[in-house]
């Protein structure tokens, strides 16, 4: 992700300042009102967003407000923010009221935070509808150097929004998810690989890919991956790229085939 050093500097000149008004709040047992306006401010100058235009908590979600919310143009929810006062821990029960808050408005990303951690989340709206922990941070201890975290808040800032680096994000996590490699080496093509390896190294050894797979799912790979919803997501999610792959193969040899079949024609022609 190709961050500007606009925003890295946006983010310099204001770290310093706000980790000391979070750990302000901590020590004097902030209220979550004191908390919300710190994040509202954090927003503004860390995350580049107008407080006026583009920050609102006067969003009603059945019969409740949202504690803050970033809208668009056409005053669309784009993230939802539950905050939490900065002396609270964050827990489950936070985690289930922010996406219930979420899920009520429709709104697929949401962040929770008590102004010291940052945790995002991505809402499926499946049946039923679950969450995934997209990636998360500290603002006390954000490392300026750590290019993980300067992506994670590029993300979600407007920056970052105007290019759908959210979206990017989450690509990039689900690429490298530990569900996506278990995935990957339960596949019918790894299998085949490595018993072509095989074969080179122990020519006279027989094994099928059903023996290999065997292995795989006794002894390498975690039952715990393998029989997750994210692993199902995941392998649903390679067999439709392979299967699109194959189809543009598809299309790619009969073009080939067509431009062939003129030029045969005129050889033949006396």
């Amino acid at each position: 992700m190709n961050i500007p050093s606009k925003f890295t500097k946006r983010v310099h000149d204001n770290l310093k300042k706000y980790q000391e008004i979070i750990s302000g709040l901590k020590k004097k047992d902030a209220n979550e009102a004191d908390t919300v306006r710190v994040v509202a401010g954090m927003l503004e100058c860390f995350f580049g967003y107008n407080r006026f235009k583009e920050i609102t908590s006067e969003h009603a979600i059945r019969g409740t407000y949202c504690d803050l919310a970033i809208i668009d143009a056409r005053k669309r929810i784009r993230i939802l923010i539950e905050v939490k006062a900065a002396s609270s821990t964050l827990n489950d029960s936070h985690v289930k009221q922010a996406i219930d808050y979420g899920a009520n408005a429709g709104v697929s990303w949401v962040i929770l935070t008590n102004a010291e951690k940052w945790m995002l989340y991505k809402i499926k709206f499946g049946k039923p509808i679950s969450k995934e922990l997209v990636s998360e941070f500290n603002m006390l201890s954000i490392n300026a150097r750590s290019k993980k975290e300067f992506e994670v808040m590029y993300a979600i800032s407007k920056d970052g929004q105007g290019k759908s680096s959210i979206d990017e994000l989450y690509a990039a996590n689900q690429a490298k998810s530990k569900f996506m490699v278990g995935a990957l080496l339960n596949s019918e093509e790894v299998h085949s690989l490595i018993r072509k390896n095989i074969k080179k190294l122990y020519g006279d050894v027989k094994i099928s890919n059903e023996e290999i797979a065997s292995i795989m799912v006794n002894d390498i790979i975690k039952r715990e991956i393998l029989d997750s919803e994210e692993s199902k997501k995941a392998k649903k999610d390679i067999e439709k790229a392979s299967k699109k792959s194959g189809q543009e193969t598809g299309k790619t040899e009969a073009r080939s085939k067509r431009t062939k079949e003129p030029e045969e024609k005129s050889n033949d022609t006396p």
